[in-house]
């Protein structure tokens, strides 16, 4: 309907916005944000899985229109489209009951998203750097294999911006406006 419409234009917008703001401590992607991932997290939360699964496509795909940067179409896949579709996992949480001001479904889904999102992540990485020669001064050990490289990559900015998006949903449940904002949202639906 035309309110879900907006206010997934509303979230992915918000989240747009937030992901500009930005520290990029890795050279070939991946950085940390402003909770970027807090609107769309929220718009899941509220509508479900599949409709988070939408805003966080589109979310993805205007990522990759504002800084693309592709070496196979299986890197596009992993790290726009399916990494940021990951958000809507959270919808499967935001069906849990949970009692007022409690936390742990949206804490659950968090660290499920993000999980996936890292994995999507990881894939990706191990892909780009099988084929490029983009290594870094790391130990023998870790350059001489591109899943472990990857994964100490990801390692870098993922971790950080996941525990940004956690505090500030937890601070959202505690404070209760993650419950205004639900009822706000669903409210003459």
């Amino acid at each position: 309907d035309a309110k879900r419409l907006a206010f997934a234009g509303i979230c992915v917008a918000m989240s747009f916005t937030l992901a500009v703001i930005k520290v990029s401590p890795v050279q070939y992607g991946g950085s940390i944000t402003l909770a970027s991932f807090v609107p769309i997290l929220i718009y899941a939360y509220v509508y479900g899985p599949a409709e988070g699964f939408l805003v966080g496509l589109i979310h993805g795909l205007l990522n990759f229109i504002e800084d693309p940067y592709i070496l196979t179409p299986a890197t596009f896949l992993f790290d726009y489209l399916l990494a940021f579709a990951s958000v809507g996992v959270m919808g499967f949480f935001g069906k849990m009951k949970r009692k007022e001001k409690g936390c742990l479904p949206v804490v659950l889904g968090c660290v499920a998203v993000f999980a996936l999102r890292f994995l999507f992540h990881w894939c990706s990485g191990m892909i780009f750097f099988a084929q490029d020669s983009v290594w870094v001064s790391l130990p023998d050990w870790a350059m001489a294999n591109a899943a472990v490289y990857s994964f100490i990559y990801q390692c870098v900015y993922v971790p950080a911006d996941a525990l940004i998006a956690t505090l500030v949903m937890v601070a959202l449940c505690k404070t209760g406006a993650l419950d205004r904002l639900s009822a706000m949202m669903k409210k003459a639906q």
